[in-house]
């Protein structure tokens, strides 16, 4: 009995001296970083974080890729969709539904009378339910929200909406990022 005791004790011995060097090494091997790595790494399959800076520009195309989102603030929602400021040729800021479901923006007659815009053409649209209707258009010389800008868009006049429509027209060179406060412009 006190032989199978004292091997036990020699095995545990040896299972240590074996063991200590091999987490020593390992340890020393992936050193703990409690640095942010930033938007661009990865981590390796044995949990190993690495910077891929380089690949993704440096910290300077990070920067400037942040430059390039205007983010605009959401006043409230109709239903779920977000109402934000928009301005009109750098005069008149109105507040506009974004609708990524609106080929082109649609701008109340209300709005069209306090820019003292004049009918230009007729567009021809199909509304959500399928409906095809007939808006006087104009064109608007700039169309802005959160440095987000738009220029030379013909926009439809509905003289029966209540709210305008933000659509593609508008943000045609950007990516839409709706979040819960905000919403997004990402410059292409």
């Amino acid at each position: 009995m006190k032989n199978a005791g004292r091997d036990r004790n020699r095995n545990l011995k040896l299972c240590l001296i074996t063991l200590i060097p091999m987490l020593l090494s390992l340890t020393a091997a992936y050193p703990v970083n409690a640095e942010d790595p930033g938007e661009c790494f990865m981590v390796t399959s044995s949990g190993r974080t690495i910077s891929l800076r380089k690949m993704c520009g440096g910290k300077k195309a990070i920067q400037e890729s942040e430059e390039r989102v205007f983010r605009v603030p959401i006043k409230r929602r109709l239903g779920r969709t977000p109402v934000i400021d928009v301005t009109f040729n750098n005069k008149k800021t109105f507040e506009m539904i974004v609708d990524t479901g609106a080929n082109n923006t649609l701008i109340p007659l209300k709005l069209a009378i306090a820019l003292q815009l004049q009918p230009t053409g007729i567009m021809q649209a199909q509304i959500a339910d399928g409906t095809q209707v007939e808006f006087s258009t104009s064109k608007i010389t700039s169309i802005a929200a959160g440095g987000a800008i738009a220029k030379n868009i013909e926009v439809a006049i509905a003289p029966k909406a209540q709210f305008g429509l933000l659509g593609h027209d508008f943000f045609r060179n950007y990516d839409i990022k709706i979040l819960e406060t905000e919403v997004q412009f990402h410059l292409r």
